[in-house]
């Protein structure tokens, strides 16, 4: 696994999405509204169908130790792209005995890479891949108990991704959102208590919540 990583962070890093027609000559504004859109996010994560847009191997290297510490077996992640997080999760899976990831991706190009790159790992076995709009795909047949969800797709639809696991995260869930301050909606509802959540940012691009009983 070690230089599987190694080689996909080294080819994320080497294809930066800052290299992208999508930014060229786009001022910071306007990268942050595309952002934070809820009606052109396809568009605009289509426009980056080449470009991994992963974790950082820090944050990956947290969600396998966490996952690992609470002996994670049913994970649903959200924004599959080329698979780093997604290798990270499913050797925790591994390492924990087995279960079960279930990843939704809506761009089929990136979601050909990442079955690609979980073979590769000999982790295949333990994801279901999900093609299209996460709204739908993660709205059915979810695990009876989810142990950990990650966030890590179009930011403004983090509170509807929300919306359609809720009711299946476990007391003690983890939940790790990834860019979570393009969503200010989301920041409000896990930091609220009364909402059954307690949270805290983790780094300033890392949002690591807990579900409460």
């Amino acid at each position: 696994m070690a230089p599987l990583l190694t080689r996909l962070f080294a080819e994320a890093d080497a294809n930066p999405p800052a290299q992208s027609p999508v930014f060229a000559g786009v001022a910071g504004e306007d990268q942050d509204r595309m952002m934070r859109s809820k009606t052109d996010y396809r568009d605009f994560y289509a426009r980056l169908k080449d470009f991994a847009l992963p974790v950082s191997p820090q944050v990956g290297g947290l969600l396998y130790m966490l996952a690992r510490a609470i002996n994670a077996r049913s994970i649903v992640e959200f924004g599959t792209s080329f698979g780093l997080s997604t290798l990270h999760l499913a050797a925790a899976l591994r390492d924990n005995g087995g279960g079960r990831l279930v990843t939704s991706e809506f761009e089929p190009a990136k979601l050909a890479r990442a079955r690609a790159n979980l073979a590769e790992g000999g982790l295949a076995d333990l994801v279901e891949f999900r093609e299209g709009d996460a709204l739908e795909t993660l709205a059915v047949d979810l695990p009876e108990t989810i142990d950990l969800l990650l966030l890590d797709g179009a930011k403004a639809l983090y509170p509807d991704i929300l919306d359609r696991v809720e009711d299946r995260l476990r007391p003690g869930a983890i939940l790790i959102a990834d860019n979570a301050d393009y969503c200010p909606e989301y920041l409000a509802r896990v930091r609220n208590v009364a909402d059954g959540y307690m949270s805290m940012p983790f780094t300033d691009d890392v949002e690591l919540s807990i579900r409460l009983g």
